[in-house]
């Protein structure tokens, strides 16, 4: 009872922290709305990112993704120049660029051994990019017990976040599939804020890297959702394939919530044209606030995060307080 009393009282102080952290990094305190509390409890994390974004100078990032001795490029980036060739330009049907590439689905490659996995940013992000990038790092170091350290430049495995010029948008393989494995994510331009619109964005693609598929890719979709196909553009069709329910439900409820669901008209031929109706009546998809408090328990529990019973109750209690 002594310990449990103790982890209680360790996760009531360290959200204390959090939130007086974020408070004062305010320069005014203002109201705030249900879509920005989520942002502002990952304000606390900001003196961290600070000081790596500050710091980052002494660990180079390559100047574009590796190649062989052969000068031939990495198999990686072959794979998303020979899927670009299928890959119309966002620009053409008004995409959300997330739903850019045709590389979300696909055979889970592997978790990342021992919940530690190497990465690098390119240099290429601005200030405001990397800090992002930064804050959805930690975020799912701290709510998880997977851990993203810097390349050590030794390690072959590790993640390259790079933002790729061809094909642009959101995307990450899912799962590791050893060496250098890109991850990209659009910078801002004219016409958007590309992947940076929320902090959702680049924690989506994270949990694709670490092996976690679509929501809407569990077998038992269908008693939670119509796939209405006349409207999928037709070649993105098997991005709506089913995945087995050893890679996605986990023994998990259907989350309507989670920042891995699609929204309601992704892959539209028609902007704005549904192509996932929920059965749910008001029920939302789409978010990409924040993990939703199952996404946070779920890839706890792929990683055996949960297998202690005190890092059980710890972790349940973050995933609780802090899930969207």
């Amino acid at each position: 009872m002594g310990r449990r009393a103790s982890v209680a009282a360790a996760t009531a102080a360290m959200m204390v922290a959090w939130c007086i952290a974020s408070v004062m990094s305010r320069n005014h305190l203002h109201a705030r709305t249900p879509r920005d509390t989520h942002a502002w409890r990952t304000n606390s994390l900001r003196e961290a990112v600070k000081e790596e974004v500050e710091g980052t100078g002494s660990q180079a990032a390559p100047s574009r993704p590796q190649q062989q001795a052969d000068g031939s490029l990495d198999d990686s980036f072959q794979r998303v120049v020979s899927d670009a060739a299928r890959t119309q330009r966002q620009e053409e049907w008004g995409q959300d660029p997330e739903v850019t590439p045709e590389l979300f689905q696909g055979d889970i490659m592997g978790l990342s051994p021992e919940g530690e996995e190497g990465r690098l940013i390119s240099n290429l992000y601005g200030s405001n990019e990397k800090q992002m990038i930064l804050r959805a790092l930690h975020t799912l170091d701290f709510l998880t017990c997977i851990k993203f350290v810097p390349w050590d430049e030794v390690v072959e495995d590790y993640l390259l976040i790079w933002p790729m010029e061809w094909p642009k948008g959101c995307w990450s393989y899912v799962g590791r599939k050893g060496g250098q494995q890109i991850l990209s994510l659009q910078p801002p331009d004219s016409l958007s804020k590309g992947c940076f619109f929320s902090l959702g964005k680049p924690i989506h693609e994270l949990l694709h890297a670490v092996g976690m598929f679509h929501e809407q890719a569990r077998p038992d979709r269908d008693e939670h959702v119509d796939i209405i196909t006349d409207n999928i553009i037709p070649r993105f069709l098997r991005n709506f394939h089913k995945q087995s329910a050893e890679n996605t439900t986990f023994s998990y409820s259907y989350d309507y919530r989670s920042v891995l669901h699609y929204g309601k008209s992704f892959f539209s031929f028609i902007k704005g044209l549904p192509t996932i109706v929920p059965k749910v009546e008001g029920a939302k998809i789409g978010q990409r606030v924040m993990l939703s408090k199952l996404d946070c328990l779920k890839l706890n529990d792929v990683y055996g995060c949960l297998d202690d019973p005190f890092d059980r109750e710890k972790y349940t209690a973050f995933c609780t307080f802090l899930g969207f």
